[in-house]
């Protein structure tokens, strides 16, 4: 009926991404059409139900990080004039989705506010289009559970039990040990992490659009990191004309192992 392009992501997932694309009289008219479905759910769930207030209609959507500042403007007045010409809430995620370069932009309000919320960001979108290449988030499906057992970790994948030695070893050391070491003392006592053996270095290389989550918020990432591994990390300055930033991991040979475990981890 809207005449737009509509694809849904795979089902395997506790969520799924629906792309709209077309016109953006399109666009606004499938959105329309679904911020009413939104709000048919909603009433049918009240029918039965003793809430008297009824919950907005909430919609997330997933914008690429190098779109969200003109979304947000200067001192985040764009999105202050959105909020109030549309009476919609609009929110723009700090974080990057996992693994990808886009965020979460999450509109609640009535299906009319969403509708006019959704037709300002559409022209904020088009006027500054993305930066760079965008890393579209995927939603990963449910991830398998872990156990552990017999002092061992494994993965429950269809009926079997696999065996996972890296989770083991974190599961262990993280048995034995608190994570973060009191203030004042300078390494992390994990056994096996020992200070005495002898120190390397290693280096990695990171993508420009992953360094963020691996810093987090004011570096609190990156210090966390540190911590548990009782590892030292260097993360160089970016160089012009390079997509990569060069990462140097320093301690014992345990100490690097499980720095780099947290960083893919990341």
């Amino acid at each position: 009926q809207s005449g737009a392009r509509i694809n849904i992501s795979e089902g395997s997932c506790p969520e799924r991404i629906v792309t709209i694309t077309g016109p953006t009289d399109a666009i606004f008219k499938a959105f329309s059409m679904i911020a009413l479905k939104f709000e048919e759910d909603i009433n049918a769930s009240m029918t039965n139900s003793t809430v008297t207030s009824k919950p907005p209609v909430t919609l997330r959507l997933v914008v690429p990080a190098s779109q969200c500042g003109s979304l947000i403007g200067k001192g985040g007045s764009k999105i202050k004039e959105i909020r109030e010409s549309t009476g919609a809430q609009v929110q723009v995620a700090g974080d990057m989705l996992p693994n990808s370069t886009e965020r979460a932009v999450t509109i609640s309000g009535t299906p009319d506010a969403i509708i006019q919320c959704v037709k300002q960001i559409c022209v904020v979108m088009l006027e500054s289009p993305p930066k760079g290449a965008t890393i579209p988030y995927r939603p990963k499906p449910a991830s398998a559970p872990i156990i552990f057992a017999g002092g061992q970790a494994f993965t429950i994948q269809g009926q079997y039990a696999i065996p996972h030695p890296d989770l083991t070893k974190l599961h262990q050391l993280a048995m034995q040990h608190p994570p973060f070491t009191p203030l004042g003392q300078t390494t992390p006592g994990f056994p096996g992490l020992d200070a005495t053996s002898p120190t390397s270095s290693h280096e990695l290389t990171i993508p420009n659009d992953l360094i963020g989550c691996i810093i987090g918020r004011q570096g609190s990432k990156i210090n966390e990191i540190r911590q548990m591994s009782g590892a030292q990390i260097k993360i160089a300055n970016a160089t012009e004309g390079s997509a990569e930033r060069q990462v140097t991991i320093t301690g014992s040979p345990a100490n690097i192992s499980l720095a780099q475990y947290l960083i893919n981890a990341r």
